[in-house]
């Protein structure tokens, strides 16, 4: 159908997704990704509304359903750990919640037989020509594709190559935090449980594992200044906000610091004008992160890419066209979805604007 070649930066739940629709409909597609392998990391994703349709459509929906966490809802305590409240299992895990490696682990095998992965490499450079997109690579050899695909995340680097500074884009909500894994000195059993205070917030819930739980320690930020620091910076930062925080903080900073699976971020979105430029669009985070806070990450990273993959499908080789029509498609749910993660923001301690 078509001869087209496109490069995907990003090896993620969008770039995956992308790579399967655009194969379907006879293009060329090859991902790099930075990592030297698949990405084992991460808790759980959830799935709302239309995701579904979008899981269906690339036949792993029943596969996905059989991992379901199955939560039941997250309990509310004050500062000393008292019960106050019960969010549903909704708030938190959406229609669906499943593990990310495992949703990792199925799209990846869905797709290494169409895609011609490239593991351990990153992007350098991208030179815009009127018939292609010369690439150069930190380590393969130069090529040159029709169109290139930024599905590398909020620190993406083709939008940077292609947009400009991460700080014309990046706008910040006010809070950053880290995850890991920990024993479950809660006992939590398919089940999560919230204390918010003052500019800090405690999330730990557990369902896989009945002996581990994931534990997230948010805090508020006037930047996203942390997210490339060293660990140790990141940890000081935790440990000062969290200072004399009751319950069940100082066990969780020492099992913090112990963890094998730290990951420290801050929650911001990405605005842009547009989500394209000549040969190069972005899709998922990259283009339009809406921040953890609005639990629509993962669902809006599987719709941006089908309505990518079919705005190309309809523009019959037009990428201007396809790139256009793609945008005015989806920017009204992105819009949508970037307030939610505002008002979440600011549920959790941060500015939420």
């Amino acid at each position: 159908m078509t001869n087209t070649t496109v490069l995907i930066s990003g090896a993620g739940v969008a770039g995956a997704a992308l790579g399967h629709f655009l194969h379907r409909d006879g293009y060329d597609v090859t991902v790099v990704e930075r990592a030297p392998g698949l990405r084992g990391s991460g808790y759980a994703v959830d799935f709302r509304g239309a995701a579904f349709d979008v899981l269906d459509e690339l036949g792993i929906l029943d596969e996905i359903r059989g991992h379901d966490t199955a939560m039941r809802g997250t309990t509310l305590v004050d500062v000393d750990g008292a019960e106050i409240g019960q969010l549903p299992a909704e708030t938190f895990s959406g229609d669906l919640e499943v593990p990310k490696p495992e949703l990792t682990k199925i799209l990846h095998r869905l797709t290494e037989s169409e895609l011609a992965y490239i593991f351990d490499d990153s992007i350098t450079t991208l030179t815009q020509h009127d018939t292609g997109v010369a690439v150069e690579f930190e380590h393969g050899a130069p090529r040159v594709f029709d169109l290139v695909i930024g599905a590398d995340g909020l620190f993406s680097k083709v939008r940077r190559l292609a947009f400009g500074p991460h700080e014309r884009a990046l706008r910040h909500l006010g809070m950053s935090g880290a995850g890991f894994t920990a024993d479950n000195i809660l006992g939590l059993d398919h089940s999560g449980v919230l204390q918010t205070g003052v500019g800090t917030a405690v999330y730990a819930f557990s369902a896989a594992d009945a002996d581990r739980m994931s534990v997230s320690l948010s805090f508020a930020t006037d930047a996203p200044a942390l997210d490339r620091r060293p660990r140790s910076e990141q940890e000081q930062a935790l440990k000062d906000a969290f200072a004399g925080a009751g319950w069940v903080a100082p066990q969780l900073l020492k099992a913090m610091s112990a963890a094998d699976d730290f990951y420290f971020s801050s929650s911001s979105q990405v605005h842009l004008d547009a989500w394209s430029t000549g040969r190069v669009a972005l899709v998922g985070d990259a283009g339009y992160c809406a921040a953890p806070t609005a639990g629509m990450g993962t669902s809006q990273a599987l719709i941006g890419a089908r309505a990518l993959a079919r705005a190309l499908a309809a523009a019959d080789g037009d990428h201007t066209a396809a790139f256009t029509a793609y945008e005015a498609k989806l920017r009204p749910y992105v819009t949508d979805n970037q307030v939610k993660g505002q008002e979440g923001a600011a549920a959790f301690g941060g500015r939420g604007q």
